[in-house]
């Protein structure tokens, strides 16, 4: 489960990138249930924060990197954005964004994992991150989609201090690892990393790629709204014993994520 307390190692925030702000907080909008607080007007709108109940539940903003998808940005708490760099750098990570203060709020970097990742660490001042997770119109866990499984493990234990356990996924469908931050039992585990080939990874041109899992009350009914307001569905909906009813979807731009009404709600 994720929390708020935000240990060292657990997520903490996440940001959508987009080329077209006011569709996409229209669309969240629809299938979560989010209100959008921008931080701009008119054409010149470049972003803002989405809330739930009044709650912030995640940023969103215009994409400007040249050749980029548009994706959400999972990011971890760390005690020292610093220090985590030059632990992804000896990892042989990739520093995409250098660490830079954001005035009293903390201190963030972006990096890619050896084959291609994108994640970001959030070193907290005032800020610690998100307001509501692990509700329905929230993050509730983080997944990985690699072509290596086990580099990837050993990348992201070494710099984030992850531990894993593993688990085989029914019928025949491969292993799926299970995160949990150093120190913590498995019970704080928020996220997993599931192996595919690399031509099943063409959404990000054969790299790996992080995408959020949302929870919502309803999967079907998010799913309807996903469809019906211009998204896609890649798989489902369907159960996952122990797990609950989720589906996999794109929204209109093709940014990834998934709907999850988990088991027992």
């Amino acid at each position: 489960m994720i929390t708020t307390d935000f240990a060292p190692g657990s997520p903490c925030w996440l940001d959508l990138g987009t080329p077209d702000v006011r569709a996409a907080a229209a669309f969240y909008g629809a299938v979560l249930g989010w209100q959008f607080e921008s931080m701009g007007e008119g054409e010149d709108m470049e972003g803002g924060m989405f809330r739930k109940d009044g709650k912030i539940v995640a940023g969103l903003g215009k994409l400007t990197e040249e050749g980029a998808r548009s994706a959400w940005m999972i990011y971890y708490t760390v005690t020292d954005a610093d220090a985590t760099t030059e632990a992804v750098r000896g990892a042989g990570g990739t520093v995409r964004v250098e660490p830079r203060d954001l005035d009293q709020w903390g201190r963030m970097a972006q990096y890619s994992d050896p084959l291609g990742g994108q994640f970001a660490v959030w070193q907290p001042g005032d800020t610690k991150g998100v307001d509501l997770v692990d509700q329905p119109g929230s993050l509730s866990w983080t997944e990985l989609y690699t072509s290596d499984a086990a580099a990837a493990k050993e990348f992201y234990g070494g710099v984030l201090g992850w531990s894993f356990s593993d688990m085989e996924l029914p019928g025949g469908g491969g292993t799926y690892s299970l995160i949990t931050p150093a120190g913590l039992p498995e019970d704080r585990m928020h996220g997993g990393v599931m192996q595919l080939r690399k031509e099943d990874l063409a959404l990000a041109g054969g790299r790996p790629y992080w995408h959020p899992v949302f929870a919502v009350a309803d999967c079907d009914a998010a799913v309807a709204e996903v469809t019906g307001n211009g998204g896609r569905v890649q798989m489902g909906p369907e159960d996952v014993e122990g797990v609950g009813r989720l589906a996999v979807c794109l929204d209109p731009f093709d940014a990834d994520f998934v709907v999850l009404t988990p088991a027992g709600s």
